[in-house]
C-alpha cells in the first residue's frame, strides 16, 4: 500500500501550523511540588501503549492496531486540553496556546483515523471525557493544568518513539515521526512556560 501521497499532504498541513509563541507574552510559572501531576499523565499515556504495540509489526493488520492505539492517545490528549480550556484557570495567552495544541491533536487524530480506514481497518472511537479518569480535582491553578499537559505530551512523545521503528508499512514512519516532533515541541513549550528547562536532556526516551 502506497501511503506516500497521504504522508506528503499531512507534512504540508503540519508544517503550516507549527506552534509559535511570543516570548514576551509567556507567563513564567514555577511550580515546585507539582511533579506528581506530570508523572501521572506520562504514566497514563505510557500504560495506554501496550507491549505488543512496541514490538515489530509483521503485517498491515498489526500496523492498523498500532495506529488505533495512537489514535486513542490523540483522543485522550484532545479531551485533556478540553478539560484545561474549560477549567477557567488559564490566562488568555496560555489558553490560546492550549487550544492551538488541541487543534494539532485533532489534526493528528484525523490523519490517523483516515489512514486506518484507507488501510481497511475501523478507527477506534473517542471515549467520554470522564472515562479517562483525569485528576481534575488536583487541577487548582494554571500551573497544575500546564504540569498535567506537559506530562501528557512527554508520554505521547515516548509512545510514538517506541512504535516508529516497528511499522510493517514503512511509509507510516515518516508521518509518525512528524507527529512525534509536534508532541516534543508541545512538551518543550509547556516546560518553558512553567519556567523550567525546555530541553532537559540530549535524548528523548
Amino acid at each position: 500500500m502506497d501511503t506516500t501521497k497521504d504522508v506528503e499532504r499531512f507534512d504540508a498541513r503540519f508544517d503550516a501550523d507549527i506552534p509559535r509563541i511570543d516570548v514576551r507574552r509567556r507567563v513564567l510559572l514555577r511550580a515546585p511540588g507539582l511533579m506528581a501531576l506530570g508523572s501521572l499523565a506520562a504514566v497514563s499515556l505510557g500504560q495506554s501503549m501496550p507491549a505488543w504495540a512496541q514490538a515489530q509489526s509483521g503485517s498491515v493488520k498489526d500496523d492498523i492496531n498500532i495506529l488505533n492505539v495512537a489514535l486513542g492517545l490523540e483522543y485522550q490528549a484532545i479531551a485533556a486540553y478540553q478539560v484545561g480550556a474549560e477549567s477557567g484557570l488559564l490566562q488568555k495567552p496560555v489558553l490560546d496556546t492550549a487550544v492551538k495544541f488541541q487543534g494539532h491533536h485533532k489534526a493528528h487524530a484525523q490523519v490517523l483515523a483516515g489512514t486506518v480506514s484507507k488501510m481497511g481497518g475501523t478507527p477506534v472511537m473517542a471515549k467520554k471525557t470522564a472515562e479517562y479518569n483525569f485528576p481534575v480535582s488536583q487541577l487548582k491553578t494554571q500551573a497544575d493544568v500546564l504540569r498535567f499537559a506537559a506530562g501528557l505530551e512527554k508520554g505521547a512523545t515516548s509512545a510514538y518513539l517506541g512504535v516508529i521503528p516497528n511499522f510493517y508499512t514503512r511509509d507510516l514512519t515518516k508521518a509518525a515521526a512528524s507527529i512525534l516532533g509536534d508532541e516534543a515541541m508541545h512538551w518543550a513549550i509547556l516546560l518553558s512556560v512553567l519556567g523550567e528547562d525546555p530541553v532537559p536532556v540530549a535524548f528523548v526516551g
